[in-house]
């Protein structure tokens, strides 16, 4: 290619720099007509900005001008100003109008207004007779849609203050909106122009009421400390404002609890123990707790790096304090490298961690720290200078505003043998008991002290009185602190009273310990070491305490000191819990037995950790999305830096098993730590939005009466539980990268199913069906991970056992074996007992019904009924018993009542002695035995007069209303549909108290009940037998008294109290027999028959029944109430007089019944306005025909008005 000439490359660079040129220019038009638009956009918001100024200053010179009428003119000379000022920017400063400055009192307290132009107010004077007070600068309060409450009630402030007249209120308001505010006031101008104040403000209310805050009270209860306590009094002190304004709740404890409630638990102690009384004494116990607790951690890590040693008295040796630096890295104690950097953590970070507040071992419900455990303590009294390592509530007892009692500097000792409590007879162990309580004593002549157990101290509700702090060192150099005193508290032991002074201290094993200082007041003892006997002398009288045997658990430890002296000699160091356990004979099989041992031996294999991947099945798990679903993408969850540190720790777990990869998916999903019941943590990822772009599959899963409907017959039972049973099921290779998360560490995804997942459980129990359908309903059941394998005999189980165990070796499955339970003629599966017997409750749950405190919100009472409702099949009458329940959950309806009191603790009594229910055989024919009563019907489902299950279900306000026989035969279909899986393709007995039933077939169909019913009975094989109410016990979920035809009487299965329902107007009936003469004839006639076969008249406790109409008195108005409440009730509807005289005939008796119903129904106000005449409309005016002679016919009509005659007769007389 030839080179270019010279003359080319100038022609390209004069081109190049031309073509710049031109561009420029046009970008310099371009932006010189932008600036025009823009400054004439700007000009045409001036001018209507200055239209809506200039009428605002037309508006406020008006008002002026006819307030300067009232003004005085001495006010008006010394109030007036020469300089002039913009009606719209105030003084000159460039403040607005709106902004109010130094506003004075006048004599009245209300604001004198001067004439300013537009009216300035922060010139508006406020004074007195004497002087004048001018106030500081007050801005007018904005609105951007944050806490519409608070701007009201600022705004309203503002108004009231600054006198602000009303129709210029919703106009200042206005001025101030932003953001969000704005934009919703430029659409609601449109509608609504000139609002008034009110109406504006209950506009803002209703739109950003609800948008930007919950519920006040919800709010207040949500409220916690999570950082100081300064920045939680701040959002505390936010939610109470809101709280008080909306709901004008004033009550100072209720704040002062809440407020402590809300606190750290390390802080609420603290301020516990303090027992404010307002909230300012609250706050400042708070802050307090929270500084000792800075100064403790301060202390705490100092110590941690420097090994340090004190002495508390002269008179003890110095004692060693905790160095963790002085155990060796080789050989730590508990098996776990301690470096001490635990000591240097704050309370936040051991929450974090899971660690326990008083030692460095993981929290878990029921931990017990090693450290209280150790029963060798010490226990001194607090000196006015707290030591470095003291507690913090200690610290905030020595404020010298708190007064305490004043108890000599001393220290105590509680020796080892105090909390041993196994069967060791060398120890003075005593039963005794304080009030009804049973208590377990101990004599412990090397303890200084006297103690007694927190929990006896809450059980009994004893009175404790706060004294000077007391340090109780244990043997690992951890202290507990005691300031409760229970003064000269009375107990028994073994039949004596006794007396002393117990403090308050959580002791391990005892109720009570009884130390020197109760020991000293008998003087000379005796001990028979070998009989276990000590004799004292106790008011006047010899008295002889023998040891009793009390097992329990035992701690036997080293002191700490100890421990460091051998740790620094590098020796090995072992820790040791035993404990004394008693072997409790029971159902479980002892055959421990070679043969059961032999089976679980050749497959140990499936009771390993897996160490590979399961392999690719034919089931693996899919994801099948929506159609156009986009991949899930979300921001990952903060966490602190400890949860950071145990989320890296399971990823590498995971990653290790293989169980997720590295991912470069499009998804991403966050994730959650959720702590275990260990203490430990397990990640969970959040699929909720993956889950709702899934195509749900509908794959069965099982029903477990159905399940336990299998087991008849059965007698050995062993229950396999999968280890990680969804990590056992691969996923499917196209669908890994959908289950990706996130985390502070890179991009995830499983490679197994993960927990979460919406189609998880179907894709589980369709492997476990098709692995196990050979054996499905013959000697296997499957519940997701839960396997049940029931045999009739041992050979056979044994067979099915290893049988089962096969499928899961072969398919690569593993079990948990701590999980696992082999041979046992008792066991629990799916919350239920299952034995040869039947089927029983769990222990555990029933234990936890019992426990279950007093519903105080719908959350609690939903929980409740949902726990005893997994039972109801055990209950009868639960639907009846629970109605007073139920009923207040429907909305706006929870009040807890005596009723609701009543059938809660009636639910709890019936659990308790739940019946054991067989299983079905349907070799067998079944029985239904039914009944029903004005509230509820109840059924039972037997074999060999052996429940089965029961039904019973509460009536609705419109089944109420049914007749009997109707609510027998509704009773009759529930049950029939109820347990129809039961009795179809074999004959089968219902039983019923209502004899007309029993012809069911044979009558004639008349209700749309009896044909709807019998549609419900065809293809059935059945009988139905009459069965009287007083033989139909069983079924008789609400058993009649004799006479009382509407109430009811509650008898559960098992209780042998009866609760009756007895109505009080049927007492207060009796009270209308008082003096009425045909009552006495009545009980005179009922005494006359009482030996006669056939009497009409009966007097049952005072009341008297005509043929089983109750008979009612003349004496004050109980006769037309009866009227009143069947004729205006909702079941009587305003009927007519007919229908109402039957139904009142029906039920009451009395003299002239028919005139007086006949005469209620005519004075009716509402039949008579509503109701048609029944007679034939009147037709028009016809003439009268003429006579035909005279006289022949006369009329006559009524003049008034007339004038009274003056004692003359008219006409006069000729």
């Amino acid at each position: 290619m030839p080179p270019k000439k010279a003359s080319d490359s100038t022609d390209d660079a004069s081109s190049s720099s031309h073509n710049l040129q031109l561009a420029i220019t046009t970008l310099s038009q371009e932006i010189l007509e932008n600036n025009r638009r823009f400054d004439q956009q700007l000009a045409a918001q001036r001018s209507e900005s200055n239209g809506q100024i200039n009428e605002l200053r037309e508006m406020f010179s008006q008002f002026l001008k006819s307030q300067k009428d009232h003004t005085t003119a001495k006010g008006d000379s010394s109030h007036s100003r020469s300089r002039p000022e913009d009606p719209l920017h105030g003084n000159g400063t460039g403040r607005p109008v709106s902004t109010p400055v130094r506003p004075n009192l006048e004599k009245t307290g209300s604001p004198v207004v001067e004439e300013n132009g537009f009216g300035d107010f922060s010139k508006t004077k406020y004074s007195d007779s004497n002087h004048r007070i001018n106030l500081p600068r007050s801005d007018f309060p904005n609105f951007s849609g944050d806490n519409p409450s608070g701007w009201k009630s600022k705004c309203e402030n503002y108004f009231d203050i600054f006198q602000i007249p009303e129709q210029y209120k919703s106009k200042m308001a206005v001025l101030h909106f932003t953001e969000e505010a704005a934009d919703w006031y430029e659409c609601f101008k449109e509608e609504y122009p000139n609002p008034p104040w009110q109406i504006l403000v209950d506009e803002v209310l209703d739109r950003f009421h609800l948008d930007n805050s919950a519920n006040p009270v919800d709010e207040f209860k949500r409220v916690h400390q999570t950082g100081r306590v300064g920045d939680y009094i701040k959002r505390f002190e936010k939610a109470k404002t809101r709280l008080m304004f909306e709901t004008k709740i004033r009550n100072i404890p209720f704040y002062v609890m809440g407020f402590v409630s809300g606190l750290k638990d390390e802080v609420r102690h603290a301020v516990d123990i303090l027992d404010p009384v307002t909230l300012n004494q609250a706050y400042q116990f708070a802050k307090k707790a929270e500084l000792n607790l800075d100064g403790l951690e301060r202390k705490y890590r100092i110590s941690a790096k420097t090994p340090t040693f004190q002495q508390s008295d002269k008179s003890y040796p110095p004692q060693q304090q905790r160095n963790p630096k002085s155990f060796p890295d080789k050989k730590p104690l508990m098996g776990q490298p301690f470096s001490g950097s635990f000591k240097s953590l704050t309370i936040d970070q051991r929450k974090a961690l899971g660690l326990c507040f008083w030692c460095d071992e993981k929290f878990t419900p029921g931990h017990r720290c090693k450290g209280k455990d150790l029963h060798s303590m010490e226990a001194t009294a607090v000196p006015q200078e707290v030591e470095a390592d003291t507690e913090y509530f200690e610290d905030a007892f020595s404020d010298p505003e708190i007064q305490l009692e004043n108890i000599p500097e001393e220290q105590a000792v509680i020796t080892m043998c105090a909390p041993s409590s196994v069967k060791n007879h060398k120890t003075l162990k005593y039963k005794g008991c304080i009030g009804s309580i049973p208590i377990c004593a101990l004599i412990d002549s090397g303890s200084t002290h006297s103690f007694i157990n927190p929990h006896i101290v809450h059980q009994l509700s004893l009175p404790t009185i706060f004294t000077t702090p007391l340090s109780v060192k244990i043997a690992d150099g951890s202290k507990l602190s005691t300031n409760k005193l229970c003064q000269n508290l009375s107990f028994q032991l073994q039949g004596t009273e006794f007396s002393g002074d117990l403090r308050v201290l959580e002791i391990q094993g005892y109720d009570v310990i009884l130390g020197m200082d109760w020991l000293s007041q008998f003087g000379l003892m005796t001990v028979d070491w070998n009989q276990g006997a000590l004799y004292i002398k106790h008011q006047g009288q010899d008295v002889k305490l023998q040891v009793e045997n009390i097992s329990a658990e035992v701690h036997i430890c080293q002191q700490e000191f100890n421990l460091q002296k051998e740790a620094k000699k590098g020796s090995e160091i072992f820790i040791a819990h035993l404990f004394a356990s008693e072997l409790v004979e029971g159902k479980q099989l002892q055959v421990s037995s070679p043969l059961v041992q032999h089976v679980l031996d050749s497959f140990a294999d499936i009771f390993q950790e897996p160490s590979s991947l399961p392999p690719p099945r034919a089931i693996d798990h899919k994801i099948h999305l929506l159609p156009d679903s986009k991949p899930i993408n979300l921001r990952p969850y903060r966490f602190s830096h400890f949860q950071k540190l145990e989320i890296e720790k399971i990823i590498e777990e995971l990653l290790h098993q293989s169980f997720i990869q590295p991912s470069t998916s499009p998804y991403a999903s966050p994730i959650l730590l959720v702590k275990k019941k260990d203490g430990s943590w397990r990640l969970c990822v959040d699929y909720r939005q993956l889950n709702d772009q899934t195509i749900k599959n509908k794959y069965p899963i099982p029903i477990i009466d159905d399940l336990l409907d299998e087991l008849k017959g059965a007698k050995y039972f062993s229950k396999l539980d999968l280890r990680s049973g969804y990590h056992q099921i691969r996923m499917n290779p196209s669908d890994v990268p959908k289950t990706a998360f996130r985390t502070h560490d890179g991009l995830f995804e499983y490679t197994v199913m993960p927990f979460g997942l919406t189609n998880a459980p179907a894709t589980f129990q369709s492997l476990m069906n098709c692995i196990f359908k050979p054996y499905l309903r013959q000697f296997v059941l499957v519940f997701f991970d839960d396997i049940l394998i029931y045999s009739p005999d041992l050979d056979s189980h044994l067979n099915h056992l290893q049988l089962t165990l096969q499928v899961l070796r072969d398919n690569q499955l593993y079990a948990k074996l701590s999980k696992c339970v082999f041979a046992t003629t008792q066991i629990e599966y799916l919350g239920f007992l299952i034995s040869e017997d039947g089927l029983a409750t769990d222990p555990k749950k029933i234990e936890a019904m019992q426990s279950w405190p007093v519903p105080k919100n719908l959350k609690g009472l939903r929980g409740f009924l949902g726990l005893t409702g997994y039972y109801r099949k055990f209950i009868k009458n639960y639907g009846i018993i629970s109605k007073p329940l139920s009923d207040l959950l429907k909305k706006d309806s929870f009040s807890w009542t005596p009723d609701a009191l009543l059938a809660f603790n009636t639910l709890k009594q019936a659990m308790s002695q739940a019946p054991v229910l067989a299983l079905p055989d349907f070799s067998l024919p079944f029985t239904i035995e039914t009944d029903a009563c004005n509230i509820g019907i109840g059924a039972v489902l037997m074999q060999n007069k052996k429940p089965i299950a029961y039904l019973s279900k509460k009536l609705g306000i419109k089944s109420q209303s049914l007749s009997t026989y109707e609510k027998e035969f509704l009773s009759l279909l529930t049950a029939v549909s109820k347990w129809r899986h039961y009795i179809s393709n074999r004959p089968f007995v219902i039983k019923t108290d209502q004899i007309s039933l029993k012809h069911l077939l044979e009558q004639k169909i008349h209700t749309a009940m009896q044909h709807k019913g019998l549609s419900k009975l065809l293809g059935l094989d059945y009988t139905i037998e009459y069965k009287k109410g007083v033989e139909n016990k069983v079924a008789d979920a609400l058993s009649r008294r004799e006479g009382l035809s509407g109430d009811c009487v509650v008898q559960i299965a098992g209780l042998s109290a009866i609760s009756e329902l007895l109505p009080s107007w049927m007492e207060e009936v009796q009270l209308s027999y008082e003096g009425d003469p045909w009552i006495a004839s009545m009980k005179a006639k009922a005494a006359d028959q009482q030996e006669s076969a056939n009497n009409e008249i009966t007097n049952n406790q005072g009341l008297l029944r005509y043929r089983n109409r109750i008979c009612v008195g003349n004496h004050g108005n109980w006769r037309t109430q009866m009227i009143k409440a069947v004729h205006d009730s909702s079941i009587g509807g305003h009927s007519g007089i007919i229908n109402t005289y039957k139904r009142v005939k029906a039920m009451f008796f009395w003299p002239k019944l028919k005139e007086m119903v006949q005469s209620y129904v005519l004075a009716c106000p509402n039949c008579q306005i509503n109701k048609p005449e029944h007679t034939c409309t009147p037709g028009l005016l016809q003439p009268l025909p003429i006579p035909a002679e005279a006289w022949s016919s006369i009329g006559m009509d009524f003049i008034t008005g007339l004038p009274i005659s003056k004692g003359r007769n008219w006409p006069r007389p000729s």
